[in-house]
């Protein structure tokens, strides 16, 4: 089943997705702008990694791709708790030409969806470094997610220590927000 946001998709990751994936682990500036510390991963590596994911798991990981572009990044909804209704999603947009244009609402919209409407979770969580000013924007300005914490000095980034903004949303709070929004009222 594919997961259809206004401009996006979100689809099981293949095989043939492996050589973009590979390309954006690797890349020292996508790297920089999300949590987690990333050694250089192999081919081999990231194909074994695509190889093992399953639909059976906690930790569903999803192609981003635009019909007639292929794959433009990839997104997540991870550490999935049925018994509270949570989970952890994240997101990231591969190539900077597809970077600004909307893609990172529509997914963020897309999967807020899927997991409050489709799979009745109550609450989702992501974390980003205090310096990616295109993600606070995006999920708190324009998607209502709230700034529920900060960790000073958690990720080690160019020679310096930085915040770790740890965010929420209620399926309420996006109820709310995709009513007062019409978001997919054109859908």
């Amino acid at each position: 089943m594919n997961i259809y946001g206004k401009k996006v998709i979100l689809r099981a990751i293949e095989i043939e997705d492996a050589e973009s994936l590979n390309r954006w682990a690797n890349d020292p500036e996508i790297q920089k702008m999300i949590g987690g510390w990333h050694f250089p991963t192999s081919m081999h590596d990231q194909k074994e990694w695509v190889a093992a994911l399953s639909c059976n798991s906690l930790d569903q990981r999803f192609a981003v791709e635009i019909v007639g572009s292929g794959i433009i990044g990839s997104t997540n909804l991870v550490s999935i708790d049925w018994k509270n209704g949570s989970a952890f999603t994240g997101a990231l947009i591969g190539d900077e030409m597809h970077r600004g244009k909307g893609y990172g609402l529509d997914i963020v919209m897309a999967m807020m969806r899927y997991a409050f409407e489709q799979l009745g979770l109550e609450h989702l969580d992501t974390e980003i470094i205090e310096y990616n000013k295109a993600s606070l924007k995006t999920y708190v300005e324009r998607c209502g997610w709230q700034i529920q914490g900060t960790k000073d000095n958690w990720y080690y980034r160019d020679g310096r220590r930085w915040g770790k903004h740890i965010l929420g949303i209620s399926a309420s709070r996006y109820k709310d927000l995709a009513e007062s929004s019409k978001y997919w009222e054109s859908t």
